[in-house]
Formats: structure tokens, sequence, C-alpha cells
């Protein structure tokens, strides 16, 4: 499988396995389905393995414990995640080194390549229209990621426990951009990655998404770029493999994605593997992390992988649609 370098690290796998599918976060599997999937991923040559503990709660991460029995394959790299929030600045270094301890133990390994922040970052005096009273539960305020985050990364790094660190950007684009921009900025950041640009139900603020100033952004900073959601939690395959409410965002998507479905029927496609070739074909962007529950799914993105990025002609088709505009939330002049 063609590698690309994430951002100054290392080179990386054209795909990545997420561990959302592993631990049963996108539908039911089963451990031994799981595992044998992680296994057959190291035999297609994908070399990075994105998991954390939220994942079916520590689930994802015991799959690639059994699968591979504390060794990882020769050339692969695994990375976790901490759901940190805003505790009080003392508590910091604590609750990353406790998840992941636990993140490591579970994986039987020593060290981690990539430690994620996985929580939205925000100025110190935002306020989320969504469940803005438990904010900082899952938001890690901008004086704390720069005075306390950042020292207690450099901190598991010089203890041998981490490579490295990077961020999820989901949260606010501003702070995200900022974050990148900064002199000690993350080696990697998770961006979103897909023809609608969205983030579906890890979006919590009310301004338009950037993804892809974020990406442009991580590229122009020299900062990895790992690419998530290309199907966008389902919304972008033929159909949604599980039970949400009407009002769900990703039955939202998945309705506003009708005409990208038209198309590819007409054009004999599988949505899901026009939506992978498309993410690969998105600039900036090094490795897709992919969300499959199964061997047969692992297989579908092998190929997208195999058929390589979009032809220009199918990409302006797909852009003609617009299903990434976004209503800005205030007018512009």
């Amino acid at each position: 499988m063609e590698q690309r370098m994430l951002g100054s690290l290392w080179p990386v796998s054209l795909l990545t396995l997420g561990g959302g599918g592993l631990g049963q976060v996108w539908g039911e599997t089963d451990r031994k389905e799981a595992v044998a999937t992680a296994r057959e991923a190291a035999d297609l040559a994908i070399t990075l393995f994105d998991m954390a503990p939220l994942y079916g709660r520590g689930e994802a991460e015991a799959v690639i414990g059994e699968a591979f029995g504390g060794k990882l394959p020769d050339g692969a790299r695994v990375t976790t995640k901490c759901f940190l929030g805003s505790p009080e600045p003392g508590d910091v270094y604590g609750k990353l080194e406790r998840s992941l301890r636990r993140s490591l133990e579970a994986m039987k390994l020593e060290q981690v390549d990539l430690f994620f922040l996985h929580t939205n970052i925000c100025p110190d005096d935002y306020v989320y229209k969504d469940d803005p009273e438990n904010q900082d539960r899952w938001a890690t305020r901008w004086s704390l990621y720069i005075d306390t985050v950042i020292p207690a990364m450099a901190k598991l790094k010089a203890q041998g426990l981490i490579a490295d660190w990077g961020i999820t950007g989901t949260g606010l684009p501003k702070s995200i951009m900022d974050a990148l921009r900064h002199d000690e900025k993350p080696a990697a950041v998770q961006a979103v990655t897909n023809l609608l640009d969205s983030a579906g139900s890890m979006r919590r603020y009310d301004e338009p998404p950037e993804p892809r100033n974020i990406i442009r952004t991580a590229k122009n900073n020299g900062v990895g770029v790992m690419g998530i959601r290309a199907v966008q939690a389902g919304a972008l395959t033929e159909a949604l493999d599980r039970e949400l409410p009407a009002d769900h965002p990703e039955v939202r998507d998945f309705e506003k994605a009708a005409p990208f479905r038209k198309l590819c029927a007409e054009l004999g496609e599988d949505p899901a593997i026009i939506a992978h070739r498309y993410a690969l074909s998105m600039d900036g962007v090094d490795t897709v992390v992919l969300g499959v529950k199964n061997r047969e799914e692992l297989r579908a993105c092998a190929k997208a992988a195999e058929a390589g990025v979009l032809e220009p002609e199918l990409r302006q088709k797909i852009d003609a649609l617009r299903l990434n505009f976004q209503i800005p939330r205030m007018p512009i002049d």
C-alpha cells in the first residue's frame, strides 16, 4: 500500500485502521472478527492503528492487545487518545498519565507513537451552543491547553511513554488553527475529511466548520494530517447500518447526501468507496482513518486505496453538487 509522510514524523500507509469499528461504535461485531480485522489490516500493509479508550470502553484497545500480543508488526505504529476536558491544572498530568497507562496495558505496549488530546479546544471565555453547562467535561480551555496540557505532553514524551502527541481537530476552528500555528504545536491533527465537510454529531459549536482550512493550516505548519470521518459515520454510504433518531446529525447528513448516492448509482459505483477515494484526493491529507468493523468492510476500503485518488472529472462532478456548502452564522457583506 502506498505510504505518505505524516507531517515531519514518519511514513504511514495511505489508510489507517481506526478503533471505532473494532470497538463496536459503528455497529455490531464481535471480538473474534475484530481481531481478525486488525490482523488482516496488517497483512494489507496498513501501518497505523488509531485507538482510544472510549471506543467500546477499552474494547478496541483490547483487540489490539489480543491481535498482536504486545508486538506490533514491523513498521506498524499505534495511537491512542485522552478525553480530558478542563480539569484543575494540577490534575491534568495525572489524568493524562492514568488514561495513557490504561491504554498501554490494554494494548500490551510500553509506548504509543501518538497520544491525542481528544477534547475540543476553545477560548477561555467561549460558551458553546450545545450543552454549555457541561462544556468543561468535554472542552479544554485555551490557557489550560497552553500552560498545562502542552507541558504535560512534553513530560510524557520525556518519560518515553509517548513518541509524540497530537490534537483532534473537531473543536472550534479558530482555536484549532491557532494551536497548529503555535510555537509548541502538535505533531499531528485529526481533521474531518469528507465531501460534506461535516463532523456530524462531533460538532458542538455554532460557527461554520472549516475542515479544509484546518488541513491547509496544518500542512503550512508541518503538522501531519490524519483524515477522519471519510464516510461521515455512514452518511456517505448506501445505507446507515444502525438505528438513529430522525433528527440525528448523521441522519440529516445521510438525507443531504442523496444527490451523491444518485450520482454513484448512475456511475455504477459504491458510495463508500467513492467517498474514501474523495478523502484520499483531498490536498494535505496524509492518511485516512477507516471506521470498519469487519474484514469485508476493510477489503472494500483497500480496493478504494488501490483504485487511487479520484479522477479530476469525477471530483468536479461531486464538488458541483455543493454538498459542502455551509450557511454562515452571520451575514457576509
